[in-house]
């Protein structure tokens, strides 16, 4: 098995994922507080935000959301619906100028069992790829992310 060190995952390994369970959603949270630079927004829309993700899969990794609480695309309206499809074009294409990347990975997980880890709240994950680079390894390709760099382990057993 290949080793692939993501020590910025540790955090993301070690949440309570109860979170959503317990009444929180961290979307929700996000969008009705005024710390867009502390919850990491960097847009918003009459409809939709886009949020980097806390856990990268890779550099640039965005979130595109709906501003309200809906689990199932049959609860976006119209006007919901549209909006998030034209910021996700927009934001790809701020992507596609602002760090070049060759490809994108783009896609939404409906429900847990499909892997979402916030099932209640839609997210459209937009990931840019680089030619030669890696993603999604624990699920396709049987490579282990280590979660925490040499030099923490080193600090922490010296």
């Amino acid at each position: 098995m290949d080793q692939l060190w993501a020590p910025w995952r540790e955090n993301y390994v070690r949440r309570d994922s109860s979170a959503e369970t317990d009444g929180g959603c961290f979307v929700c949270t996000a969008l009705s507080r005024n710390r867009d630079e502390d919850d990491l927004i960097v847009a918003r829309t009459a409809h939709s935000a886009v949020m980097l993700n806390r856990y990268p899969y890779n550099n640039g990794h965005l979130l595109i959301v709906p501003n309200s609480h809906k689990a199932d695309l049959a609860d976006l309206t119209t006007e919901e619906t549209l909006d998030l499809m034209a910021t996700m074009r927009a934001f790809v294409a701020r992507l596609r100028e602002t760090m070049n990347p060759d490809g994108f990975n783009v896609g939404l997980n409906l429900g847990r069992a499909a892997g979402a880890g916030l099932p209640g709240h839609l997210h459209w994950h937009v990931v840019p790829r680089w030619d030669g680079d890696t993603n999604f390894m624990p699920v396709f390709a049987d490579v282990r992310v280590m979660v925490q760099s040499l030099a923490s382990l080193w600090k922490l057993l010296r």
